[in-house]
Formats: structure tokens, sequence, C-alpha cells
């Protein structure tokens, strides 16, 4: 009797875009719906590649291959005092792909081998899991005004076009303060509140001052613009 086959698959996760998952399954699509019924990461696992085989578990040959070429790469920790290695290797999808590729090509099976656009929906989680990791790296550099040249008084407008509120302005009070509606915000809580935002996001990156973003104000300043 005929073994059946199935699919190794590449699979991305805007959560931590330093790794690709490389595994096995009959049906990939059932595959992914049943990583993506987890909680505990922020977004969905997407198909980036799938391959075509003639027998299960076919990926464990991936593996050892990638291993073989470097052992560094895959996702090994110690989980009470045991050693688990997982299908997650640090490595572009780019790179999972020719590996793939040249695998298919040996085999003469390149028609086996498939890349999957991602669609709208996953492009736009890339997009906000790559905002969300700038937000972040900008919450940790502090700013203020002064570093801008900005002085109580001036006027400040909130940009997103997203948000109905877009193009409110807001009058800057002090060295890390503005004023809306009668009440003094810091940058960030306003900005947050203004995009109806489920998470804190990082103020600088959503006003401008005089027509010009304060992040590239302060880069032009810092002389790092060009970065």
């Amino acid at each position: 009797m005929k073994e059946k086959g199935g699919y190794i698959y590449i699979l991305t996760n805007p959560s931590f875009k330093e790794y690709v998952k490389i595994g096995y399954a009959d049906d990939v699509e059932q595959r992914l719906k049943q990583l993506n019924r987890s909680e505990c990461i922020p977004f969905a696992f997407r198909i980036y590649a799938v391959y075509e085989v003639d027998s299960r578990l076919s990926d464990i040959k991936i593996h050892s291959i990638i291993d073989k070429l470097n052992p560094n790469l895959r996702s090994i920790d110690t989980f009470e005092g045991k050693e688990r290695k997982r299908e997650f290797y640090a490595m572009t999808p780019e790179d999972a792909y020719s590996i793939l590729e040249a695998i298919a090509e040996i085999n003469g099976r390149k028609d086996k081998l498939k890349l999957v656009a991602p669609t709208k929906y996953e492009k736009h989680e890339e997009e906000m899991a790559d905002d969300v990791k700038q937000e972040n790296m900008e919450r940790l550099i502090p700013f203020n005004f002064n570093m801008v040249n900005i002085k109580p008084g001036e006027e400040l407008e909130f940009v997103n076009n997203a948000s109905p509120n877009n193009g409110v302005t807001c009058i800057v009070v002090n060295d890390k303060q503005v004023e809306y509606n009668g009440e003094k915000w810091s940058l960030s809580a306003l900005a947050t509140k203004l995009s109806d935002a489920k998470w804190g996001v990082a103020g600088p990156r959503y006003f401008k001052h005089k027509g010009e973003w304060l992040n590239s104000i302060r880069k032009r300043l810092e002389g790092t613009d060009s970065e």
C-alpha cells in the first residue's frame, strides 16, 4: 500500500520575524488553524511556502540538513531537565525557501514547490507588527520638546488617516506636555486616546509641527535623518 504524502511547509509569524517554522502536515490549512487557535501569540502564522512530498515526516530530513549546515539556527531549550528541539529556525523565509528549492530541483520536483502570496489581512498584520516594534523602540528613547526646539504655546497637529480625529491640534504647555480640550496630556497618552488604540502608542510618531513629523525633526537635529 502506497504511503500517503503531504506537505513540508514554511510558516512565518510577525510576532517573531527572526524565525521561520519548518514542518510537515497532511493538511497545511488545518495545521495552520491549530496553531492560530493559541492566544499566546499576538499575531497569526501564515503560510510562506509549501512543498508537496510523497512520504510523511519528510521534514525530519530537512531539519537534519539544516542542523548539519548550521546547528545554531534551530531553536533549542531545556524544560524540566529535558532538551526540546523545536521546528523554528533563525533564518529568513527566503533562505528557508532556497533550501527547499534546491532539494526540489535535485529531485526534479520543482513543480511541487509553491510560494504562497500573503493576503491583504496578512500584509496588514505584518505592518501592525512592524509598527508595534518601532513604537516600543521609540518609547525607550525619552522625548521632550526642548530636543526639537519647540517652545510652550506652539501648535502640534495629530496625523492619523485611520482616525476620525485626524487633523486635530493641541498646544505645547511645557517640555513634556500638551494641552487638549482644556486638559494636560503627555504626547503618548493623547496619541493613544485620539487613535482609539488598544495599546499604548509612541506619541511623537503621530504629531507634526509646521508640517514636519516630530521624529523627523529629532532625527534631523541629531544628524541621523539619513539612517
